[in-house]
């Protein structure tokens, strides 16, 4: 028989609310800041290529982000087998 540890007797904490564990917001919100960066280093310097294009692709990872994260929920609330759970 396998000995009960003492975490084994402690309550589990009480979910976070909804408004906090939903990720949209952050998401939403890097990409439209990595997006106002990039067209701000487009105007001041255009010449600047390494923060030009780093902030293009903190844009552009932000839209693959968000459309991974999308393409995850409908499967978990379509109820396919291999989704990601807590995404609903």
């Amino acid at each position: 028989m396998a000995e009960q540890s003492e975490h084994d007797s402690l309550p589990s904490p009480p979910p976070l609310p909804r408004r906090l564990a939903d990720p949209v917001p952050a998401i939403v919100g890097g990409t439209v800041l990595w997006t106002i960066a990039f067209v701000v280093f487009l105007v001041i310097d255009p010449d600047d290529a390494v923060w030009t294009w780093a902030s293009f692709t903190g844009a552009v990872l932000g839209v693959l982000g968000y459309g991974v994260f999308a393409w995850q929920r409908r499967a978990a609330r379509r109820g396919s087998r291999g989704a990601q759970t807590g995404t609903q």
